[in-house]
């Protein structure tokens, strides 16, 4: 057993988290605020965030295009904003997005040139980051995607539809603020794709090769904590108990990605949402989960049927594609509609090829490599599920 435990990020995991910021030592004095344009200033979340702030004498500039399924344009923008604004640390205030922004915004500034120098990927080229980043501070509005325990960013480079990660260890962040009130606001179809995303990344981590067993503790343990809450967030947005119990939850699936890591499911997923880049990152994983797990039936057996107990399923492998089934259809996404996100079943060799040329490597984490053959397989069954229908939680 091979096992690296680095995760120095400190977690500030509290109600009115906002409010809590004079209390610790923010890591510089001038900040560049990574936003989306529209619900962190709606909810008056930036309105906190900036109050708090000037309470701390810390200035910042706020840099406010992101989008979700961020874009490389937006990133070099706002990196550029950075310099010329002299801030000494980032701030995302947000999702998975906004916060993956951050991450390489940081990065970008310290390093110079093209993001795409430092992508491991595609037309990435794989350039070393020799000069590290600049510290990156989170404030989480959701859910979801883990990163703010973890030292990834996922960004689209949209002229070339490709969606690929970045990774350093100075893209940890330096502090995460894990508010779970944030999170009340989301809606209730938001919340069961988030919801997935955090499963997706435990459930992968666990059956990723690479496992090990504090992966696998923390791994089970997030399964747990999605399949007992996110019907109840789904049902009851306003339900705090079960809010707090994503974010655990979340927190968790983070510390996986970095002690063991996702599989070739993400690979298929970005492809998807690197052409359709409306479609959020948790529902093409949705779409994707039940023919992709039933593919590792064979493989793994025995590591399904432990996922299968950690959801309170039957206690056999089949169990968990079971689960996952059963948890499509309490949440409201057994029969959402696919069509408005722009998913095309002619486009599979297109998916295909992308997913396997862009993140390749997450192929080599699978306990046994798919194909490009085994990838079209995969597609074409999820395709073929009757998906596309009328239905869909609001």
């Amino acid at each position: 057993m091979n096992l690296s435990y680095h995760i120095p990020t400190r977690i500030i995991f509290k109600d009115d988290a906002f409010e809590a910021i004079p209390d610790y030592k923010l890591p510089g004095i001038k900040a560049l605020i990574a936003v989306g344009g529209t619900s962190s200033k709606k909810l008056g979340y930036l309105d906190r965030l900036t109050a708090s702030l000037k309470k701390c004498r810390t200035s910042y500039v706020v840099y406010d295009k992101i989008q979700p399924n961020p874009l490389k344009s937006h990133v070099q923008e706002a990196a550029e904003l950075a310099r010329l604004e002299k801030c000494d640390f980032v701030i995302g205030l947000g999702g998975g997005s906004v916060m993956d922004s951050a991450k390489a915004i940081a990065l970008l500034y310290k390093n110079g040139g093209d993001l795409w120098d430092y992508v491991d990927g595609g037309t990435g080229k794989r350039l070393p980051v020799r000069n590290g980043a600049l510290p990156i501070v989170l404030f989480s509005t959701t859910a979801a995607t883990g990163t703010e325990t973890n030292p990834f960013a996922v960004i689209t480079k949209e002229i070339t539809n490709e969606k690929a990660g970045l990774y350093n260890d100075r893209l940890f962040p330096a502090m995460s603020f894990i508010d779970p009130k944030l999170t009340l606001s989301v809606s209730p179809k938001l919340t069961a794709f988030q919801g997935f995303d955090i499963l997706l990344h435990a459930a992968e981590g666990y059956i990723n090769k690479n496992s090990n067993p504090l992966s696998d503790l923390y791994a089970l343990k997030s399964v747990a904590l999605v399949a007992q809450n996110l019907p109840r967030a789904v049902a009851d947005g306003g339900d705090l108990e079960a809010r707090r119990n994503l974010c655990l939850a979340n927190i968790l699936s983070g510390f996986v990605e970095c002690l063991s890591g996702c599989t070739s499911e993400h690979a298929m997923e970005h492809a998807l949402s690197a052409y359709h880049q409306g479609l959020p990152h948790g529902a093409g994983l949705a779409f994707l989960c039940v023919d992709y797990f039933n593919y590792f039936l064979a493989i793994c057996p025995d590591r399904l049927k432990e996922l299968s107990l950690a959801a309170g399923s039957y206690g056999k492998a089949e169990g968990f594609i079971e689960f996952l089934n059963t948890l499509k259809k309490d949440c409201g996404l057994s029969d959402i509609d696919y069509k408005p996100y722009g998913l095309n079943k002619n486009m599979i060799l297109n998916y295909t090829k992308n997913a396997l040329d862009v993140m390749g490597g997450l192929f080599e984490a699978d306990r046994k490599r798919l194909d490009f053959k085994d990838v079209m397989k995969i597609y074409n069954h999820c395709f073929m599920q009757g998906v596309f229908t009328s239905k869909s939680p609001e």
